[in-house]
């Protein structure tokens, strides 16, 4: 899985995109990606992909896979002390006795803050991603041009 990864990302860098196209396609990923609507991601990147027609639709794809199995609960959580932070703590911290009795009125009751601070989440790192990803591609390309003129 991770040599597929990579391979598809260095793909993803070889196409005749430009810099931008390629860091607005991951950083749209990477904020879908951030977002609890669990189940939906592929609906939204397909929406994405169609609506916003510049950036890169592999690249907003593999933006997606920020929200992995093993990095959902801590993106899961930081959204929520966000979004709690932002609604003035009117909601009780995560904790583990929280999970105890769960039920799904109170698995509704924890999504308003959940949301919200995901948004906030989901902008922050997609800024944080296109900025990375640009300077990458940006790089990259510059070295394929001086390849190419030798």
């Amino acid at each position: 899985m991770k040599w597929k990864f990579k391979r598809i990302a260095v793909g993803l860098f070889r196409l005749n995109n430009s810099p931008q196209e390629i860091a607005l396609g991951v950083a749209i990923g990477v904020f879908i990606g951030i977002l609890p609507v669990y189940g939906l991601h592929t609906v939204l990147v397909v929406i994405a992909a169609i609506l916003v027609r510049p950036a890169n639709k592999i690249a907003i794809f593999l933006g997606t896979s920020i929200s992995l199995p093993p990095t959902i609960p801590p993106i899961t959580w930081a959204g929520y002390e966000i979004g709690r932070c932002i609604l003035n703590g009117k909601f009780e911290p995560l904790s583990w006795s929280v999970f105890k009795d769960i039920t799904f009125q109170k698995i509704c009751s924890y999504y308003q803050p959940l949301f919200l601070g995901s948004v906030v989440l989901g902008i922050i790192c997609a800024a944080i991603s296109y900025f990375l990803v640009f300077s990458m591609a940006k790089r990259i390309n510059l070295r394929r041009k001086r390849v190419q003129r030798v």
